[in-house]
Formats: C-alpha cells, sequence, structure tokens
C-alpha cells in the first residue's frame, strides 16, 4: 500500500493544473478536481494491483540479487553473540529477506550462498567485524594477518580464568600503590615484535577442539606455548583506579585478554578486561563502515560493497566475473552448508 500510495501521490501532484493568469470559474475548478481525483484514484489501484503482481517475482529477484553479491564488508557486533551466532543471524535474516530456501528453489539446481568471517571477537567484545560474501570469503585469510585496533577497559586487583568480567575469580591482589606513571611506564615492555602466551579460553585448538570447548567441559588443558605476535602501538587513555583505558593496535593473533593480564602482572598486582571494542579491521573501522543490525538488508550490503571496495588493496580487489551457464543456475539455492576451516588462531567461518 505504502508503493501504492507514493505513485497516487506523484501523480496526482503531476496532473494538478499550472497556475493560470485568468481565474478560473468555479465550475470548471470543480470539474478539473473532479477529473484530477479520479485520475489519481485510477493510478493508485493501478498500482495496488502492480504491487500484488510484483509480489510474486520480488522474492527470485532479490534471491538473484543476492546470489550475485560478492566481496568484503563490515557488520557492527554487539555484546552478547559469539561472532558464528552473529553470522547465522546474518545469514537468516538475507535468506528470508529473499525467501531462500522455499519450494520454488528446491526444483532448481543446487548453489550455495557462501558467507564468512574472519577475525573471531569474544561473545563479550563488540565492534568491527569483516564479513566475506560470495567470492569474498576468500579474501577472508588477508584480514587476519592484517591490523586491529581495540579500544580496552581493564581492571585493576582480580584476576579470572577466562582473563576477563566473564570468568569466574581467580586471584585478587591490590592495586591502591599503582599509579597513572607506573603504568605507562611499562607499556614500552609490551609494544612492538613480543611473545605472548595466549588463554586458555580461546578458538585454538588441541585435536580438532576448541581450548575454551575443553575448558568448559572441565578437561586439563595445557597452556599453548608463547608465540610471536606484534603490536604496532599501545597507549594508556584514562586512569581511574582499578580501571584503566588502553588503546590498542596489533597484528593478527594477539590477544587482548592476555595483553591486560600480562600488565597486571608487571605491576605485582593482577588485572582482566571488563570491555573490549574492535574499532577497526583492516581499513575497515566502527563509525564508517560496519552495518547496524538494521541495515542488515540485501540492497544495504550492495551499497556497502560498493563502497567498500576501494578500500581493499589492488591485488585483492576482486575480478568481476563471468556470467553463470543461465538465470536458473544463479537462481538456485536448496541449502546453505557450514564449513569452518582448520586455522590455530582466529576462524574464518563459511555459511
Amino acid at each position: 500500500m505504502a508503493a501504492a500510495e507514493a505513485v497516487a501521490v506523484v501523480l496526482s501532484s503531476s496532473l494538478k493544473p499550472d497556475p493560470a493568469p485568468v481565474p478560473e470559474s468555479a465550475g470548471t475548478a470543480a470539474a478539473t478536481a473532479a477529473t484530477s481525483s479520479a485520475m489519481a484514484a485510477a493510478a493508485a489501484l493501478a498500482a495496488a494491483a502492480r504491487t500484488g503482481s510484483e509480489a510474486t517475482v520480488s522474492k527470485p529477484a532479490l534471491a538473484t540479487k543476492l546470489l550475485s553479491l560478492s566481496g568484503v564488508f563490515a557488520v557492527h557486533k554487539p555484546k552478547g553473540p559469539t561472532s558464528a551466532e552473529l553470522l547465522n543471524r546474518l545469514k537468516e535474516k538475507l535468506l528470508a529477506e529473499a525467501g531462500m530456501p522455499s519450494p520454488e528453489w528446491t526444483k532448481r539446481k543446487k548453489q550455495t550462498l557462501k558467507i564468512g568471517h574472519g577475525g573471531t571477537l569474544d561473545s563479550a567484545a563488540r565492534g568491527v567485524l569483516v564479513v566475506g560474501i560470495g567470492r569474498g570469503t576468500k579474501m577472508l585469510t588477508s584480514m587476519l594477518s592484517g591490523s586491529k585496533r581495540y579500544i580496552a577497559i581493564g581492571e585493576l586487583g582480580k584476576a579470572t580464568d577466562t582473563l576477563d568480567s566473564t570468568g569466574k575469580v581467580t586471584e585478587e591482589k591490590p592495586y591502591d600503590k599503582i599509579t597513572q606513571e607506573d603504568i605507562e611506564g611499562i607499556l614500552q615492555k609490551f609494544t612492538g615484535n613480543i611473545m605472548q602466551v595466549p588463554p586458555l579460553y580461546s578458538a585454538l585448538k588441541k585435536d580438532g577442539q576448541r581450548l575454551s570447548t575443553l575448558m568448559k567441559r572441565g578437561d586439563v588443558v595445557e597452556a599453548k606455548p608463547a608465540r610471536p605476535v606484534t603490536v604496532y602501538s599501545l597507549s594508556l587513555q584514562k586512569f581511574q583506579p582499578p580501571f584503566f583505558t588502553l588503546d590498542v593496535e596489533c597484528g593478527g593473533g594477539f590477544y587482548i585478554r592476555s595483553l591486560v593480564s600480562d600488565i597486571g602482572k608487571e605491576l605485582s598486582s593482577c588485572a582482566n578486561v571488563l570491555e573490549l571494542t574492535r574499532t577497526k579491521q583492516g581499513p575497515f573501522t566502527l563509525e564508517e563502515h560496519a552495518l547496524p543490525e538494521d541495515r542488515w538488508t540485501i540492497d544495504d550490503i550492495a551499497q556497502s560493497l560498493e563502497q567498500c571496495s576501494p578500500l581493499l588493496p589492488a591485488e585483492l580487489a576482486l575480478k568481476k566475473s563471468k556470467p553463470e551457464e543461465s538465470n536458473e543456475q544463479v537462481l538456485s539455492c536448496e541449502y546453505i552448508t557450514l564449513n569452518e576451516t582448520k586455522g590455530e588462531d582466529d576462524v574464518i567461518k563459511t555459511l
């Protein structure tokens, strides 16, 4: 109805006579008004009729557009869901908008909608999550090795088993004598190429299973050995005991939780992450590029893909794909597969 009303308004507006220098008679004005109203009503009815017929073809058209999307964009992940859960939510919204899968599609050839994310964010964290769709899923590996930027709020005096506020408190130590100068004085030790022990609660794997899964199950898990990581910049933004705020830019495989924990130990105390926000991943920033959930639509994502394409290095830019063998093959989508690449660090998920 909204479309019909909009068309009616436009048509009604275009049918209004131009102002005449000679005043019309009452009869002429009435006739003109009646004619305009009748034509506007007819246009509204025609638009309504068209809306009904278009409803049967709009879903296939949207499905065609959805399956043609290729590239990399970013979404805003809120606190709460895991990165995988958020990706599933995105997938479900897109499939529902396109009416896929449905009985109409099951009669056609099968084609998988590929969508994945590069660079896992903890469920308690929020911020930029880079997503690849179509052939863009092949570009996600570069997102893992690229730089990332975080704003982290740490809490002194408490250590937890997960190294953040979601875990159980395992230790408490005094922090009242720690000053802002003390924190600033040790940050250089955590800048540059350093060695870091990753947390036990992580996406790292042992015998094909995540360490976090093994820990929650109560299995005995040994810490992974320290490994080389890179911190490009690290600064203290605010200190209001027991809380301190860090601005961190780092490379792939770096854990903010481990950094905050190590800072606490270096200060002869302990610490855990209270809040964590990823403000940048590669060229994508939270403020400029991350789509909030109310903009997870096919059209918004298509527009975002176009806007984000120039941000990618030339060697990663997607070439225009060749036309498929037939429209039928492009439109078909009966099932969605879920595959996870086996990596030791950040996880690329492809749906």
